[in-house]
């Protein structure tokens, strides 16, 4: 693994962790923190692992973009470092493996982009989440995307429009995350969900990851077409057929991958 000014990465058994390490920044994503994120995550995308944890040092997850980087940079910088972010976003939803949040304290704006991002997530019940542009200067447009594909359109205008922070019970009522558990127990969590999440063969998950995303703003009609070819094709993966096989014969599956 590279090393980074921004982020630790640590890759234990199956499992590589990313996390954020600016806490005397708050987690803030400037330029360099995003390229750092983007680089890891495509890092990571080309190993061997089957999961992903995206973390966050010191007393909260994300506070998201850094407003020092942003009011140094004229409309087109701004551009190339929402471009940036928005490549990171996209890379975490493209990667063959199961990528899961590990959230504590505040996940606010782009930070809350990026719980959203991810396939998973666990937060501790101290979190909170916000897009707080609603009440200032500067609208969170871009973190309201994945956001609103989390939770629908009437809860992602209360928290766009109002900016407040809604704890983790609430996240969780509104499926911006997968659990809420106590701070102490959050590790446990997340390695209980992403153990769960990264059973069975790896290339026919890599391919479900990635079929999920491209057909779920789909119409229903396109998301059919697109399902059943992929699944069609994905009948022949090795894995498809080692799992039948196992059914068939009442024995438990070798996984060639």
């Amino acid at each position: 693994m590279a090393e980074y000014e921004h982020i630790l990465v640590k890759r234990d058994g199956d499992t590589v962790t990313i996390t954020m390490n600016r806490a005397a920044r708050r987690n803030s994503l400037s330029a360099g923190h995003l390229a750092e994120l983007l680089a890891a995550f495509r890092e990571a995308g080309d190993t061997d692992a089957t999961g992903i944890v995206l973390a966050g040092a010191g007393p909260v997850f994300s506070a998201g973009h850094d407003f020092g980087d942003v009011a140094a940079r004229d409309l087109m910088g701004v551009r190339e470092l929402l471009r940036l972010c928005t490549d990171l976003m996209r890379t975490m939803q493209s990667v063959p493996q199961v990528v899961v949040a590990r959230v504590h304290g505040l996940a606010t704006a782009a930070g809350c982009q990026l719980v959203a991002s991810c396939d998973l997530a666990v937060a501790a019940e101290s979190a909170g989440f916000a897009l707080p542009g609603g009440k200032g200067g500067w609208f969170c447009h871009t973190p309201a995307v994945p956001v609103a594909r989390a939770i629908g359109r009437k809860r992602l205008m209360e928290l766009a429009l109002t900016g407040d922070v809604v704890d983790a019970a609430t996240a969780l009522d509104w499926g911006l995350v997968n659990r809420v558990v106590p701070d102490d127990s959050l590790d446990e969590a997340v390695a209980s969900l992403l153990g769960r999440a990264t059973r069975g063969s790896r290339a026919s998950k890599a391919m479900g990851k990635q079929t999920l995303y491209a057909q779920l703003d789909r119409p229903e009609a396109d998301a059919y077409a697109l399902a059943l070819e992929v699944m069609a094709s994905a009948s022949q993966l090795p894995g498809a057929r080692e799992g039948m096989a196992a059914f068939l014969e009442k024995r438990s599956p070798v996984w060639p991958d």
